[in-house]
């Protein structure tokens, strides 16, 4: 399938190098057959066609390419940390390590971190769930600045050893203090 997909750009392309270019006014690359393109061609090619394709809007440019989001220092406390952690993750997306204490099988870190997850969607905080371990899960947020709040709820929950979010620890209200996270 991406055969035939890379086959039809490549077509699309040369046909609009042959309009930009006659025949005689071709470069030499752009003279050789179409299967006998190196790496370098292909990129040349590439460049050609986006040359006329309109810049992306803001929001649909990938996130590492989007500007960083404009903090506004006079907003912030500097007295709180965590203040200035979330107003600079805000629009970014940002990954949550949630440990579930006990000695849980899969299946029951399964089960909490689902019902975790499905009560902060019904407070309008969007987490994706991913485990990694029997007792150990990843949410992440698309937007950063939520990941504060959903660990206030997550070290609230009985079964919560403890959260991890930029590589801080905060431990769980009801994890044993003999464990460590």
């Amino acid at each position: 399938m991406r055969i035939i997909i890379v086959f039809f750009s490549l077509v699309l392309v040369n046909v609009s190098i042959a309009k930009k270019f006659k025949e005689n006014e071709k470069p030499e690359w752009a003279k050789k057959d179409i299967r006998d393109y190196t790496e370098a061609d292909m990129e040349r090619l590439l460049e050609q066609w986006e040359e006329d394709d309109e810049p992306l809007e803001e929001d649909e440019l990938p996130e590492h390419l989007r500007p960083l989001p404009k903090l506004d220092m006079s907003q912030l406390d500097p007295n709180n940390p965590q203040s200035l952690l979330e107003a600079s993750k805000k629009g970014r997306t940002l990954m949550t390590f949630v440990s579930v204490s006990g000695n849980p099988t899969r299946e029951e870190t399964e089960e909490l971190t689902k019902l975790w997850q499905t009560s902060l969607w019904n407070n309008h905080i969007q987490a994706e769930r991913y485990l990694v371990d029997d007792d150990r899960a990843i949410f992440l947020f698309k937007d950063g600045s939520q990941a504060w709040t959903a660990k206030e709820y997550l070290v609230k929950q009985e079964r919560c050893k403890g959260v991890t979010i930029e590589g801080k620890e905060y431990p769980g209200e009801f994890a044993n203090v003999k464990e460590e996270l």
